[in-house]
């Protein structure tokens, strides 16, 4: 069945117009080639070369060529970009930046968001999430996720709250009311990349 659009910001057409929006704005100075962003969010190039047109021509995006690459950045001397900024941040922010905060934590095995900022993405109706929830799997030490939540909150601009169980507790849930609550509901994957720190991409629903 295929998945009701997110209600995070429902402007926006789909989730990825959102997530790369707040990639390239919470990443300011940055820039990106087409091939690279196709890759970062799972989507083909011609997916990827529609939306950057669309938002070029809306004067959000700024552009250069280099040999065969199609450069792009955020234009963040646009009237909106702050507004927008703080707006992307609010809603599609925690998929790039608590993916890129954890891929750079050691034995950070699968994360996910779960609770009403999952639902919102993935199109459950409801009020816009005050916090953000975050279930790290793995052995990864507890201080360095508190850093990530902490890091997070100021990009934010909301609350973030990581917990964490190991492999075996994630794996075993059944019989635990919290988890099996968990597992009934949305869940966004986060992307954690291991040498490539910072790569996400769009959240998928955990099986």
């Amino acid at each position: 069945m295929k998945q009701p659009p997110s209600v995070l910001l429902p402007l926006l057409r789909s989730p990825f117009q959102g997530e790369l929006l707040a990639w390239l704005f919470l990443h300011p100075g940055e820039e990106y080639s087409l091939v690279e962003l196709a890759r970062r969010f799972d989507v083909s190039a011609s997916t990827v070369t529609r939306e950057v047109d669309r938002l070029a021509a809306a004067g959000l995006l700024v552009e250069r060529r280099t040999g065969n690459l199609r450069m792009i950045r955020a234009d963040t001397d646009v009237v909106v970009a702050r507004p927008l900024t703080e707006l992307l941040a609010l809603t599609y922010g925690p998929v790039a930046v608590l993916g890129e905060g954890l891929s750079d934590v050691a034995a950070v095995e699968e994360a996910y968001i779960y609770g009403s900022w999952a639902a919102r993405y993935s199109g459950v109706p409801g009020r816009a999430p005050k916090d953000v929830d975050v279930l790290v799997v793995g052995a990864a030490d507890e201080d360095e996720l508190y850093d990530v939540a902490r890091a997070a909150e100021r990009q934010l601009g909301r609350e973030v709250n990581i917990r964490r169980l190991s492999r075996d507790d994630w794996e075993s849930s059944v019989g635990d009311p919290f988890l099996e609550t968990v597992r009934s509901r949305p869940l966004v994957r986060l992307k954690i990349e291991r040498g490539r720190a910072g790569e996400v991409g769009t959240g998928a629903r955990h099986p």
